[in-house]
């Protein structure tokens, strides 16, 4: 039942943002002097950092540019959802934007599909090009070597622990856990000392979509020491993997432990808006394996301004499993801005990219966003280092980062991940179970492209 009304949620949404494009033109039909962009909305009614944004581009870029305008299409959605509807507004000419902010993981998909278009030919006049980092720019390259998109930031992850909570536990307010042992020992010391706290959140099911895959399964995947989701050396899928099993095994832990959330939180869509939203700033939240940006929701413009923030968390890597090395993982994503295939304005597409592009913009953007710098030049800024507490500590993960693989089956095989998680929080599946029925997932998603049995 809530599958189905989900889906059919998710159809209505996209039908009337489709039918409310249609009704003011897109595409071929469009208006040659408008640029539409479409991008993500915060679910977080009080955040409008991307909004706030993109309106001093629009104005810069009118007064730049006498006769042209920006018409700014937000989309307000979860994840996956967004990724549905965007899909769904690409495909026709009459809806397709002229912009388009596309999440990494997705863009190969969107490239097999047809959606996007190759942006060579804009790049290789573009002198700020190459003050892109080089692993930003592979993200956004299809497997025809053509590149896709202009990426936007980056980001890197680990643990956020409430020093005042650690202290009320007898938990040292410098802490630093070497194994996966020790993460769990803290949140059970929390648990057994602090009363009406979550002691540990990671990610997880099918609500918190491919944040519960990447931060929550991959950052324990990878600290396992064993063959991550892909295997690029034989272009196939791992399967059959005692790393996948270890993983679920930690999620597991957790949740048959009662040292998260309760389930029905922990599985809700809103997840990742309680956590910076209430339960961290409220003293709810122990311990968070979480992103780099959380910090752009306590800012005085943020959603939930926390100006204490700084002193009472404190950061830590997420570590191996065993302290093995390296001793630490985290995973990094990031965003970037692609034109679609059936856009109706591409060259204006590309100057308001340029706009977005010039190097005070990129500065102003990353300082807002709490991002990771994808360029040298905006690394190196000042303005920049001193941005956000914590940057230096989230930008030195950079060294211990992985990448998901941007492959057109990586979405469906995410979902199967998902899916694997949620069946261990909910108890209706072992850790072992679990991987098996990923295992089989995943066969049938790749025709059987896999390493293990």
């Amino acid at each position: 039942m809530r599958i189905n009304a989900r889906l059919t949620t998710v159809s209505l949404v996209a039908t009337l943002a489709a039918s409310t494009l249609t009704a003011c033109g897109g595409g071929s039909g469009s208006d040659p002097d408008t640029v539409r962009v479409s991008f993500k909305q915060s679910m977080d009614n009080n955040v409008r950092i991307m909004d706030n944004h993109l309106a001093r581009m629009k104005k810069q870029f009118e007064k730049a540019n006498p006769g042209k305008k920006v018409e700014l299409l937000p989309i307000k959605a979860p994840d996956a959802d967004y990724y549905t509807k965007l899909q769904q507004m690409m495909r026709s000419p009459k809806t397709a934007p002229d912009l388009v902010y596309e999440d990494t993981f997705m863009i190969n998909a969107d490239i097999t599909a047809g959606l996007l278009r190759p942006l060579d030919e804009y790049l290789d006049g573009w002198p700020a090009w190459d003050r892109y980092i080089d692993s930003a720019k592979q993200a956004a390259k299809a497997q025809d070597g053509k590149t896709y998109g202009v990426p936007d930031s980056t980001d890197t992850r680990g643990l956020w622990f409430n020093k005042e909570i650690f202290e009320k536990a007898g938990l040292p307010t410098d802490w630093k856990p070497r194994t996966w042992k020790e993460v769990l020992d803290a949140a059970r010391t929390v648990k057994k000392e602090v009363d009406g706290v979550i002691p540990l959140n990671v990610l997880t099911g099918k609500g918190a979509g491919e944040a519960a895959t990447m931060q929550g399964l991959q950052m324990l995947l990878y600290g396992t020491g064993a063959d991550p989701v892909y295997e690029p050396r034989s272009k196939k899928w791992v399967t059959g993997s005692r790393g996948m099993t270890d993983a679920l095994e930690f999620v597991e832990t957790v949740f048959e432990e009662r040292l998260g959330p309760e389930p029905s939180a922990a599985l809700d869509p809103n997840v990742q808006v309680r956590v910076p939203g209430e339960w961290l700033p409220e003293g709810k939240m122990a311990i968070a394996l979480d992103g780099s940006w959380l910090g752009n929701n306590w800012v005085e413009d943020g959603g939930t301004p926390w100006p204490e923030w700084e002193k009472v968390l404190g950061q830590a890597p997420m570590p191996t499993r065993d302290g093995q090395g390296p001793g630490a993982v985290s995973m990094s994503g990031g965003w970037t801005w692609a034109i679609p295939d059936k856009a109706g304005n591409p060259d204006l597409a590309w100057d308001f990219i340029e706009t977005m592009g010039k190097r005070q913009n990129s500065v102003d953007w990353h300082v807002s966003n709490a991002g990771i710098a994808v360029r040298e030049d905006v690394a190196e800024d000042p303005e920049y280092l001193k941005s956000m507490p914590g940057i230096d500590f989230f930008t030195e993960l950079v060294e211990h980062t992985h990448y998901r693989p941007a492959l057109p089956a990586y979405p469906q095989v995410s979902t199967a991940a998902q899916e694997a998680m949620e069946s261990v929080t909910t108890g209706d599946a072992t850790a072992r179970e679990a991987a098996k029925a990923y295992d089989e997932r995943v066969r049938s998603i790749t025709d059987g492209a896999v390493t293990g049995k």
